[in-house]
């Protein structure tokens, strides 16, 4: 074995000109950071003037205009306005639209109305381009509904827009397509997913299934990412390579996969269609709020959710669709100029030879004298410190920036202007990758902290591998590009060769991390600050070999020589560090509220017509200066009294209770006692204009079976306290609907009945909000509540 050199030159590259291979490294990473950063951004946006058979932003546009007046939640006035111009459009380009009215349920229990199932009356327009010799269907899916809070700009009508726009392009090509399309503009998206349920459990044309394409948005930019797949999605990425800017990452659809969300796609997913799920993210603290508006829609995100949604109509429009059967999920990616993506099956070979490759890199450095054993297994386990500091530091200093400003923990994602506290993170975990390396690099040699950083990614890519294969390339893939790049270096002898080969297993490593810490920002947001620092320490140990190419060596000197580099070393640190403190303050200054960016707060209004008291209610988690008018004190339960929320908890204050709220009315159309209990058939109507209505029955009353409108639901959801079985029926006809409860015992049973609606202007003691103070996106910001108990 020859024998161990000096510290400083225990390195894996010694280029003779150390300052110009650090240039030339930091020139070439710089260049591939750009284009891969390029790879992931959308295309610019086109003009009206664009070829009528192709995609056109400013087109889409004008139907985003048109549709976007005003918040239109499903059952709503305006709502039905936006459909009216859905059928004209449609209508136009020659189809024949059709409208699916129907009543239907959401399994399971909904956000922000927790206190059982979910139900609707959705209004559905179908239309269909028939194909010349179909294979299948290909549906083209988004929701025209909004929420009540804002106008829907961006969720859903840059979706239906996109759809408006791609049926135009296909239609005026005068091309056929092989298979049919399917256009399905679903309603009751934000109150249940209702409308996606009813068109696949209830539709014929439903019914053998298909391709599913679902369009998108939880914000006002970014690109447009496939962000969830069907199962076994092989061959769908296929297809996916072949759009324009293909924007998408198989370790998104593991996240996903985890996360407690859902859109139009999962009732399609549920059913057994194939299909994708995509959706531009950026700019989330706009989701579902007032200024969700068409000014703030970047067309270059609509021209991406476009060109791509009409290339892949057309390529599944043309395939032959039973061919699309797989046994694996894909592996994808984006890279400069398109998609990588690999089999299923080759995730576990590349995570293996990833560690294999590794576990070489330490044999040869320790025959090459570079490192001892005993510090290769110092450098792998003292790798956990950035592995575990820079996610710690990262989320730390988020959550001093909310208690510097407390808003921000309400806002959906990330503030109005995050790119300060983004790029912030990313100081924070170059403060502590620098420091780490510059104090550790001399006692434990750059070698060792180098072998042991991508010991630490091959292990996360075995890790992964086993729990999320998707994401394992994230890691397994730089560990085996700097495992295999490292042995050659070492092969070269410490030349420019050896520069030039660490080079390419760094810029394998940019290509691969650096756009997904660019998506992942967005889409986890500051609020998990840690994910994005995850990724960009993992990016930061695959460069090791690179950044000591900017440490200052020491020749081999002792004193003051060895003294005055170690110091020059710790200035990289130093630097990030300042940058932590620049980037929170510069983001603290332009993320101020005001008129275009207000300060959102959270307020509604509850009535108990049994005791005429009323309440002012907040789910804040402290009480904004604003807020604090009509609320105080701590969280708490408020089941009993509103059932529909189930176990939510909320901030309360006493208010005056207006005259005019006029509880729902349930009233007995039948009651029939049997020897097995009791068969109640009721109608629930509301008596003012209303969003939603609820029922739910005393806990201490078993319900066996019911059914709503029609339909047959659940009895298993309970609201919890004293109430149980329950339901909240969104846009739900003028007359009414029809309950059958089958009941266990023939005893009274108390019932409480509930509905809301969305003003809280004309309230007693009400007072406007200031220009800089908005609503939060919310499904129960601004809720006028009513709430009535009934015994039968």
């Amino acid at each position: 074995m020859s024998p161990m050199r000096d510290a400083p030159d225990r390195a894996l590259t010694r280029p003779r000109f150390r300052p110009l291979a650090a240039l030339v490294a930091l020139l070439a990473l710089a260049a591939v950071g750009v284009l891969s950063v390029w790879s992931v951004l959308p295309p610019a946006a086109r003009d009206v003037s664009a070829p009528p058979g192709e995609f056109s932003a400013g087109r889409a546009f004008q139907h985003v205009q048109a549709m976007s007046t005003a918040p239109h939640p499903a059952g709503s006035a305006a709502d039905d306005k936006v459909r009216d111009y859905l059928i004209a459009t449609l209508n136009g380009f020659g189809l024949t639209p059709t409208v699916q009215d129907t009543i239907t349920e959401q399994g399971g229990q909904l956000s922000g109305a927790a206190g059982g199932v979910a139900m609707a009356r959705v209004r559905n327009v179908i239309a269909t381009i028939p194909g010349s010799a179909s294979t299948g269907r290909v549906f083209l899916v988004a929701h025209y509904d909004s929420v009540q809070t804002g106008p829907g700009a961006n969720d859903d009508l840059a979706g239906v827009s996109t759809i408006l726009e791609t049926v135009r392009a296909l239609t005026s090509s005068g091309r056929q397509l092989r298979n049919d399309l399917v256009v399905v503009l679903t309603d009751g998206e934000e109150a249940c997913l209702c409308g996606a349920e009813a068109f696949v459990r209830q539709h014929p044309l439903a019914r053998q299934g298909g391709v599913a394409l679902n369009l998108e948005a939880r914000g006002t930019s970014g690109p447009a990412i496939t962000f969830e797949t069907s199962p076994d999605d092989e061959k769908l990425i296929d297809v996916l390579a072949e759009t324009p800017k293909p924007v998408g990452s198989s370790f998104a659809v593991e996240v996903y996969r985890l996360l407690p969300n859902d859109t139009d796609f999962t009732p399609f997913r549920d059913a057994g269609f194939r299909g994708l799920n995509t959706a531009y993210i950026d700019g989330a603290a706009h989701y579902h709020a007032p200024t969700d508006t068409a000014s703030r829609m970047d067309r270059d995100s609509l021209e991406h959710h476009g060109e791509n949604a009409l290339v892949l109509a057309e390529e599944f429009g043309g395939r032959d669709l039973t061919g699309l059967e797989a046994r694996s999920d894909a592996t994808y990616f984006p890279v400069p100029g398109g998609l990588a993506h690999y089999p299923g099956w080759l995730v576990w070979p590349i995570a293996v030879l990833a560690l294999i490759g590794v576990l070489r890199l330490g044999s040869r450095a320790r025959k090459r004298g570079l490192v001892t054993r005993g510090k290769l297994w110092g450098g792998f386990l003292l790798g956990l410190i950035p592995l575990l500091g820079a996610p710690v530091l990262a989320q730390s200093l988020w959550q001093v920036v909310t208690i510097i400003r407390p808003a921000y923990t309400d806002m959906p994602i990330d503030p109005y202007r995050p790119l300060w506290f983004r790029v912030g993170v990313l100081a924070a975990t170059a403060f502590v990758v620098f420091a780490w390396y510059a104090l550790l690099r001399r006692r434990m040699t750059p070698a060792a902290l180098t072998i042991g950083g991508l010991g630490w990614l091959a292990v996360l890519g075995l890790l992964l591998a086993w729990f999320a294969p998707g994401g394992s390339y994230l890691f397994a893939v730089p560990a085996l590009a700097g495992a295999l790049m490292g042995l050659l270096a070492i092969a070269l002898r410490g030349g420019w060769g050896s520069t030039l080969a660490l080079i390419i297993g760094g810029g394998a490593a940019v290509v691969v991390l650096a756009p997904m810490v660019l998506l992942f920002f967005p889409a986890l947001g500051m609020v998990l600050a840690a994910s994005g620092a995850m990724l960009a320490v993992a990016l930061g140990l695959a460069l090791l070999p690179l950044v000591d190419l900017i440490h200052p060596e020491a020749g081999g000197q002792r004193g003051t020589v060895a003294l005055r580099a170690r110091r020059l070393g710790l200035l990289p640190s130093l630097l990030a560090l300042l940058a932590i403190v620049g980037c929170g303050a510069a983001g603290l200054y332009t993320n101020k509220f005001d008129a275009d960016h207000p300060e959102p707060t959270h307020l509604m209004y509850a009535v108990d017509t049994d005791t005429s008291q009323a309440y002012w209610l907040s789910d804040e988690s402290r009480p904004r200066p604003w807020t604090a008018q009509f609320v105080a004190g701590s969280k708490r339960p408020v089941t009993d009294f509103l059932p529909a929320f189930g176990d939510e908890k909320l901030l309360t204050g006493p208010a005056t209770a207006a005259d005019n709220l006029v509880a729902p009315q349930v009233t007995v159309v039948s009651d029939t006692r049997e020897a097995s209990g009791r068969v109640l058939r009721l109608r629930l109507r509301s008596q003012r204009p209303v969003r939603l209505t609820a029922l739910h029955v005393a806990s201490d009353v078993t319900v066996t079976a019911a059914s709503v409108g029609g339909r047959a639901i659940p009895t298993e959801a309970k609201a919890g306290g004293t109430w149980g079985f329950g339901f909240v029926f969104f846009a739900a006809p003028p007359e009414g609907v029809e309950v059958i409860l089958r009941l266990a015992g023939t005893g009274p049973v108390r019932l409480r009945a509930m509905d809301g609606s969305d003003d809280l202007t004309a309230l007693p003691g009400f007072r406007p909000r200031p220009a800089d103070v908005g609503v939060v996106g919310s499904h129960s910001s601004d809720m006028v509540a009513v709430a009535r108990t009934y015994t039968f």
